[in-house]
């Protein structure tokens, strides 16, 4: 086994030549220090991730060492070694930063290896998270994944932890949450990020079209193949295909979707030809999948296929912490692109947006603001500006808290006329899927006047 470097800090010279001699046996790269100084003195040179110290030595202490180690390098590993019946001085160093302790002499050789294996794989676990997440803001910076709430900082976490693994992600929650963008972020920071991410919205396509953007097809499969094209599967070899509203999809399409994860091959229509595939596959919906297993609208075997990782985005009501963090963002992000100068939002205009319900999520918000920089004629935005939604945001108006449908049936019915019915622009504007946007016409049963 290929072990990393280690620091062995003991003024006993026995006790630190012999597990010095040992640990170089079993692989790891030792240097050895006599003490506190002279460790700190060689350590810039060796820059090991991991370090075994001694609790108690004459000068600078085991204690002291670990926070000046810690300082150089805030990734290392420590191992403290506390003579018997000094618990308490092992726990204090824990506190401090210690990954374990051991207590002297060691005697049980192989309980000190496999204690050092941990704390070098927690080494690798801790700078690959570093790594990720520096490259997650390089890529992805604080205009794009914005939040500060717990539910957002938990995503971006699982982000940096998925990302370099090869596992299929399934992307859940409600429209206009940002499933894209995850999903975007978890490519850019794979190592299939100098590859394509090849994304297709299951939803855009009548069930015959769907198939042979997916596996393409080859010349004089149908009536108009008068070329052969490679299908969405084909364009994405090698790098991460994003399967985006996987709820639409039906379910003759379901089952090749499920050969294909299962066997990493395909077929063009219209060939017997197969073809291998290097992909990883990324899914996003805003259904319910586990409801629809269940009410047989889809195949129980693809859900637990592509939910190997489930990432949830919650919807931004559960986020009111990070409304306003997210408007400023917008604000920064479109003032300039419009011509205006606009520094923020009024106080009025910030109680606004706090409290409203955004049924159309981060993407509604981002809308929402983008208008009122368009039409605003001052240095802050105010609730003249988002009168998109001044009618809605007061539950207690008339002495009736509205029911969150009823709010959301009227501001769609305001936008359809505002305008004229224009199902794309409606949905772009709300922040809403155009088949989205059908379906709640259908629920409400709104009609054009």
């Amino acid at each position: 086994m290929d072990r990393p470097k280690l620091l062995i800090v003991d003024d006993e010279a026995g006790q630190r030549a012999l597990l010095a001699g040992f640990l170089t046996d079993k692989g790891y790269k030792v240097t050895e220090a006599e003490s506190g100084e002279d460790a700190l003195e060689q350590y810039h040179s060796v820059f090991s991730p991991l370090a075994l110290i001694d609790m108690k030595m004459p000068g600078m202490d085991g204690m002291e060492l670990l926070r000046r180690l810690r300082e150089v390098n805030p990734f290392i590993q420590v191992i403290v070694l506390t003579a018997f019946g000094s618990v308490e001085s092992a726990v204090g160093a824990m506190r401090a930063g210690a990954y374990d302790y051991l207590t002297k002499p060691v005697e049980d050789l192989e309980e000190l290896l496999m204690k050092l294996d941990k704390a070098a794989a927690q080494n690798r676990l801790v700078v690959d998270n570093r790594v990720m997440t520096e490259r997650l803001t390089e890529i992805f910076p604080s205009s794009e994944i914005i939040g500060e709430s717990p539910a957002i900082q938990q995503i971006k976490k699982m982000i940096t932890l998925v990302a370099p693994r090869e596992a299929t992600v399934l992307i859940t929650g409600p429209s206009g949450t940002g499933k894209e963008l995850v999903a975007r972020a978890i490519h850019a920071i794979s190592d299939r990020a100098d590859k394509r991410l090849v994304a297709i919205n299951c939803a855009a396509f009548p069930d015959t079209l769907l198939e042979s953007e997916l596996f393409g097809y080859e010349r004089g499969a149908f009536t108009g193949a008068d070329r052969a094209k490679q299908g969405r599967f084909e364009l994405a070899d090698g790098g991460t295909l994003f399967l985006d509203e996987i709820g639409e999809m039906p379910l003759t399409m379901q089952v090749k979707l499920l050969r294909v994860l299962e066997e990493r091959r395909i077929e063009r229509l219209g060939s017997v030809k197969e073809i291998s595939l290097d992909i990883r596959v990324l899914a996003a919906t805003n259904r319910d999948i586990k409801k629809m297993v269940e009410a047989g609208k889809f195949r129980e075997d693809l859900f637990y296929r592509l939910n190997v990782i489930q990432l949830h985005l919650p919807p931004l009501k559960e986020r009111t912490g990070d409304v306003l963090l997210l408007a400023e963002k917008f604000i920064e992000k479109h003032a300039k692109r419009v011509g205006k100068e606009v520094a923020g939002l009024d106080s009025e205009a910030a109680a606004l947006l706090t409290k409203y319900s955004w049924p159309g999520n981060v993407r509604e918000l981002e809308n929402i603001i983008e208008r009122a920089l368009v039409l605003t004629n001052t240095r802050f935005l105010t609730p003249d500006d988002l009168g998109g939604i001044s009618g809605l945001s007061s539950p207690g108006a008339g002495g009736r808290v509205r029911p969150l449908s009823e709010v959301e049936r009227d501001h769609i019915r305001l936008c359809l006329d505002q305008l004229d019915w224009n199902l794309s622009l409606t949905s772009e504007k709300l922040g809403i899927h155009r088949n989205t946007l059908r379906a709640k016409i259908k629920d409400y049963q709104l009609i054009r006047h």
